[in-house]
């Protein structure tokens, strides 16, 4: 897609060999390896932009550019997942990366402690135990669990080598028996004192779940991926997007925008036809292909075709509950340097409260953002990109957790109130940077626009808001979630809930689906 024109269709259309429901990122990865490969491709996206969490929205008469939600990403590094499906692709060159801070990419923040969580092991565990002396020999105990369980988690990753589970098999059963705890159940087990706790387990916002609910495999795949490096785009994430795009139409594929399917038909047991919308003319066409691969949330795909077509396994599977959603503030300064105020090529999580499970449940459960805990990033001190913003200006922004009912409820009540309640969530969060890392920051303000869960439903077309698609539970992150099998013969899924959440796990889930489809060898 050229930025500045949109691609529209109507009627009925040729079938193509993979026809793509959505144009996630999953998907774009997907149909761009599928169309290089010389199949026919033809992508349908709800949307005017395409990506998914991944798009980049103009603000401000186009002065400003902010990628959809929070992102800094990992396995990107040479020779990691991404950058081989790059690759493939012959998009290593183009799209490339810069790397955080390796000495600190996450630097933590709460009443009493600081630590900047650095790449090495060695060095993570002396800054502990620097802060927490009489506690090393706990701190040593879970370094060394999370450790294991990230190998054991690497051994049962698809395709499983039979011969490398066997030659691991201690590693495997360890990581076996965690598959049902919960990251506070690792702390307990481990003894971990619970400022450490908390200091581990600041970046919460990358998951918008609390210590008591997050799954411990999510948490260590998460934790050790950005120790292997973590990194921005070098030309932001619009470009990454569209060069997906590019290698998509170059090959002879097709993306079109604003085309939103509603009806997905079968006959004789398969999916053989969807009907879309275009939301310009307003006109219905239907499009077939040999294959369906659905990016669309799988409960909705599940609602349009009907529940009785799957298998009663696949119904099960298809009743996860949703990921919470945020609460997004984007945000330009001017008039100051953020590096001269603690800000460089890292983040900042901080938190009020020393107990990440009683700041989540205030935020989240009794509305109360009175002492928030938040995500602070700042790109443009990363990459290289300098067209999101005027000359002379900064991009801050700010995230932390949001429910979707109470917000979908006073959108529906009361705009007014629904525009104050915004204000307030920025303000309390902007009171605590204020407090703490840039005195007069809204003196120096330059834009602010702010975004809940009922925006990333408008924007993002994800259910209730979910940023993640299904919740990162232990009850979802295993191997008893959902994958690309949808037990309709010529149907499978493709995203979040159905595959990995994040860059890096769209790019895998994208990937594998490849492979499995193509008969190709692992990426």
């Amino acid at each position: 897609m050229g930025r500045g024109y949109i691609t529209l269709q109507s009627g009925s259309s040729a079938k193509c060999d993979y026809l793509v429901v959505g144009s996630g990122l999953s998907a774009l990865v997907f149909a761009a390896l599928m169309a290089r490969s010389g199949r026919s491709v033809r992508v349908l996206e709800a949307h005017e932009f395409p990506g998914g969490f991944g798009h980049t929205f103009p603000m401000g008469k186009a002065a400003y550019k902010f990628n959809a939600q929070f992102h800094y990403v990992w396995n990107c590094g040479e020779g990691q997942p991404v950058h081989r499906i790059l690759q493939q692709l012959g998009l290593d060159q183009e799209v490339t990366f810069e790397q955080y801070d390796p000495d600190g990419f996450d630097h933590m923040r709460m009443p009493g402690y600081a630590l900047d969580i650095p790449a090495d092991n060695v060095e993570l565990t002396r800054r502990l135990v620097d802060l927490f002396p009489r506690h090393a020999r706990n701190i040593q105990k879970f370094i060394s669990l999370v450790q294991e369980v990230s190998r054991g988690l690497d051994l049962v990753t698809p395709p499983v080598e039979a011969s490398q589970l066997l030659r691991n098999v201690g590693t495997a059963l360890t990581t076996a028996r965690y598959r049902s705890c919960t990251l506070q159940d690792a702390f307990d087990r481990t003894g971990l004192p619970l400022p450490a706790q908390t200091l581990l387990a600041l970046q919460w916002p990358d998951f918008l779940l609390p210590p008591r609910q997050l799954s411990f495999f999510a948490w260590v795949m998460l934790f050790t991926g950005y120790q292997r490096g973590a990194y921005i785009p070098t030309k932001n994430f619009e470009h990454v997007i569209d060069s997906l795009v590019g290698v998509i139409k170059g090959s002879g594929g097709e993306v079109l925008y604003q085309n939103e399917v509603d009806a997905i038909h079968m006959k004789n047991g398969v999916v053989d036809r969807v009907r879309a919308k275009n939301l310009v003319s307003g006109e219905y066409g239907e499009f077939t292909g040999k294959t369906i691969i659905c990016n669309m949330d799988p409960q909705r795909a599940a609602g349009l075709i009907g529940l009785q077509h799957f298998s009663g396994r696949l119904r099960r599977k298809l009743s996860y509950e949703y990921s919470p959603s945020n609460f997004m503030a984007y945000c330009a300064v001017r008039d100051i340097d953020l590096r001269d105020y603690g800000f460089g090529r890292w983040n900042v999580f901080h938190s009020g409260h020393e107990d990440l499970n009683v700041a989540f449940d205030q935020m989240y459960n009794k509305q109360d953002y009175s002492n928030p805990s938040f995500a602070i990033t700042t790109p443009d001190l990363i990459t290289r990109d300098l067209s999101d913003r005027p000359p002379g200006q900064q991009i801050i922004e700010l995230l932390t957790v949001a429910d979707y009912n109470y917000f979908q409820q006073l959108k529906q009540n009361d705009e007014h109130a629904y525009k104050r309640r915004k204000k307030e969530i920025l303000n309390a969060m902007l009171d605590q940077v204020d407090a703490h890392y840039i005195p007069g920051i809204r003196k120096h303000l330059a834009f602010k626009i702010t975004g809940s869960p009922t925006t990333n439903e408008r924007y993002c077309w994800c259910p209730q808001g979910n940023s993640y698609g299904s919740n990162m539970t232990p009850e979802n992150i295993s191997m008893r979630r959902l994958n690309h099998e949808s037990s309709i013969d010529n149907l499978y899924f493709c995203n979040a809930s159905a595959g990995f959440a994040g860059f890096a796990g769209s790019f895998w889930t994208g990937a594998r689906l490849y492979q499995v489809l193509s008969g190709c060898a692992p990426l």
